[in-house]
């Protein structure tokens, strides 16, 4: 099942640099592993925002919820997920 997910960042203002450091530095280990797995399969930024957009599968929105919530951004993050469904017109042509 894909879904596209926006996730948008609101660190503290107060945050120690290095564990903000610490922490982005393990979200892009633990991306990769997810990308690799094929759970994230496209990532785009939002210019001058910390928020991006992302095209993600799972078996379903438990699994994605899982998926999402392992990532060590998560305690910063607001996200918001729409399920995505074949249509008759798609040029990649997923459904007969």
């Amino acid at each position: 099942m894909e879904f596209l997910v926006n996730i948008q960042i609101d660190w503290p203002h107060d945050m120690d640099p290095e564990k903000k450091e610490s922490v982005s530095e393990a979200e892009r280990h633990r991306a990769a592993d997810l990308a690799a797995a094929g759970h994230l399969v496209r990532m785009w930024r939002v210019p001058g925002r910390t928020e991006n957009w992302g095209l993600w599968q799972a078996a379903d929105p438990t699994e994605l919820h899982a998926i999402i919530s392992s990532l060590p951004v998560w305690p910063w993050m607001r996200v918001t997920v729409h399920a995505l469904a074949d249509h008759p017109v798609d040029p990649a042509g997923t459904t007969p």
